[in-house]
């Protein structure tokens, strides 16, 4: 067809993808754009023609999680949506373990995932049979997982969490078992800081997330004499020390609601990159400063094999049927929880105060 759109797109692409550009401008040059555009109109053809949806999570780049994410949020609640759409197919735009929970909560579903290598180093960092032996080690506590666990950790837990739910949920499980103790794993940090806002004593695993872990006091510092005027949002899987240098601390919801809501003129997100560039579409008039850190494993999913996932319906994540039932009721007491009634954020000056965990 006659290029003749805008980029030297076709009408019908420059057309289609019109309101992407406007919101991937600033991450996206004009010379990578009329391929980008290309890719985007076919994967949302691909998409129609297999009954699929794309779940694109957070820390997806702008052009994926802009362009062709039919649901985008964090890695439950993007399982959640799924569970809920009446698509055959499942694209995992995310990593491994997300894919699994999605397949946990929707059997029936083919879930495919662009590329089998797109892992976690949290996921990664504990097995189904530490968690075992960890049970032997501390018989009649609960265990509580985060949700960016393996199917077969999710299968040996009492109850999964997310960053935004963590301390109602250790909560609940405490109250619920009738201890003053709860196993919370295999987030080190998410450990510790869920450990400054409550009475219920933390035993915690030394995992913890590649991204997140490499944040500094020392950095907030430089940001603050770099830029006085700036908000400085961290998320829990960070080091406690930044979280108590930081104005405000949550779950990736709430930090997104943060910045929506208040709209500062100047904001530091201590994330995952591509977060402040996919929040930035949303909220043109705020000035998102570093630093961030890059993801290896999320930017392993790009807008060419999700192509080449849906055109080849290639590469399918399966949970064997005992472990899926078994990891299913885990996630499931989670998501039977009354939520809380707004996104889990942190208490700056509770997390201020030096709280024990008992580490693993």
């Amino acid at each position: 067809m006659m290029a003749d759109g805008a980029f030297g797109l076709s009408k019908e692409t420059a057309q289609a993808t019109a309101d992407v550009w406007a919101k991937v401008k600033d991450h996206v040059t004009p010379m990578e754009w009329p391929a980008q555009a290309e890719l985007i109109v076919e994967i949302n053809r691909l998409k129609a023609e297999r009954d699929a949806v794309i779940l694109a999570h957070n820390y997806m780049t702008p052009d994926i999680f802009h362009g062709v994410g039919d649901y985008v949020g964090d890695s439950l609640g993007l399982a959640k949506e799924a569970a809920r759409s009446k698509a055959k197919v499942i694209v995992q735009a995310g990593v491994h373990f997300m894919a699994e929970t999605s397949k946990i909560l929707s059997p029936d579903k083919t879930v495919l995932i662009p590329d089998l290598r797109a892992g976690c180093s949290l996921a990664a960092s504990i097995t189904g049979a530490d968690v075992r032996l960890i049970k032997q080690r501390y018989p009649g506590l609960p265990v509580v997982t985060y949700v960016n666990t393996t199917a077969d950790v999710k299968a040996e837990t009492d109850i999964c969490c997310t960053s935004a739910n963590a301390v109602q949920v250790v909560e609940w499980a405490a109250k619920e078992w009738g201890v003053d103790k709860v196993i919370l794993i295999p987030d080190e940090y998410l450990a510790r800081n869920v450990a400054a806002q409550t009475t219920v004593g933390i035993i915690a695993w030394k995992g913890r997330c590649e991204v997140h872990e490499r944040f500094t006091a020392a950095d907030i510092a430089e940001m603050r004499e770099a830029y006085p005027g700036a908000e400085i949002l961290a998320h829990p899987e960070c080091p406690e020390e930044v979280l108590a240098a930081s104005d405000f601390a949550g779950s990736t919801a709430a930090m997104i609601d943060y910045v929506t809501d208040r709209k500062p003129k100047q904001v530091v997100m201590i994330t995952e990159c591509s977060m402040a560039s996919n929040v930035k579409g949303d909220v043109p008039g705020v000035d998102f400063i570093g630093p961030c850190n890059l993801c290896p494993h999320m930017k392993r999913i790009t807008l060419e094999n999700i192509r080449d996932c849906l055109r080849d319906m290639k590469f399918e994540v399966t949970v064997p049927d005992d472990m899926a039932e078994k990891a299913r009721r885990a996630v499931q007491r989670m998501v039977d929880l009354p939520p809380p009634a707004v996104p889990a954020r942190y208490d700056l000056i509770r997390a201020r105060h030096h709280v024990d965990v008992e580490l693993i």
